[in-house]
């Protein structure tokens, strides 16, 4: 598991914007004066990294399904399914409005995450699960609170309400599988590792690559919130797509 947690920190930590050179590092940089209001580089950091967030743990949560030992892990697995499939019709809406390219695979390292829990089984695997996802959300909790707060863009703070109720039930499903090193897990969450930026970003979507979109599972109980300006039979409406699905 140490091998494993040593590198969970910084996985959701990477550039904020794909395939676009960021003129300056400073998040309160606005980068763009749009009709839901000023969108600055935190906020697009903050996009992207909710939607490569759900490019890993939404597999995760599908390995969990078949290979978890324990029910709190197949519990657990289901959440996050359901939860980042609401978040990525979100993202998805939300991205194109604000002019932000988003990926369609996760950083080598998030690929890393999946790669460690594919090679997993029986205890192992339930153990490792638990305490990566505990690790990798405690540290983002922390952030969506701080985009909430701060953010004057309207999607933007829809999107963090509903990450912040998201990130909160998967820490919870975490912590009732009783696997979790408490200890452990809040050296990982304030000892970030060092790792060299190509490790953290997930690659840009090659020029006319169809959209991956996380498919809702059939009984879903999480539904996306109504955006500003959209009605909710819009919001709750079944994506037609024939783009691809993960799921």
């Amino acid at each position: 598991m140490g091998g494993a947690l040593s590198l969970t920190l910084v996985a959701l930590a990477y550039p904020a914007m794909l395939g676009v050179t960021t003129v300056s590092s400073a998040p309160t940089r606005v980068i763009a004066n749009t009709q839901w209001g000023p969108l600055t580089e935190a906020d697009r950091d903050f996009v992207v990294k909710v939607r490569a967030a759900g490019l890993w743990e939404y597999p995760v949560g599908q390995i969990g399904l078949k290979k978890g030992a324990s029910p709190a892990v197949i519990t657990a697995s289901k959440h996050l399914i359901d939860g980042h499939a609401a978040l990525d019709s979100t993202v998805r809406k939300v991205a194109p409005m604000l002019n932000i390219t988003i990926p369609n695979q996760p950083s080598p390292q998030q690929q890393g995450f999946i790669n460690t829990l594919t090679a997993d089984s029986g205890k192992q695997f339930d153990t490792d699960f638990a305490n990566i996802l505990r690790v990798t959300h405690g540290t983002i909790f922390n952030s969506i609170a701080k985009i909430r707060s701060t953010t004057e863009n309207t999607l933007v703070r829809a999107l963090a309400d509903q990450a912040n109720a998201t990130v909160l039930d998967h820490i919870t499903v975490m912590e009732k599988t009783g696997l979790v090193n408490f200890s452990q897990v809040l050296f990982q969450e304030t000892t970030p590792p060092k790792l060299p930026a190509v490790d953290l970003t997930p690659p840009p979507p090659a020029a006319g690559q169809p959209e991956v979109v996380l498919t809702p599972p059939v009984n879903s109980t999480t539904q996306p919130p109504v955006l500003p300006g959209e009605s909710p039979t819009a919001a709750n409406a079944a994506n037609p797509s024939t783009t691809p699905t993960v799921g």
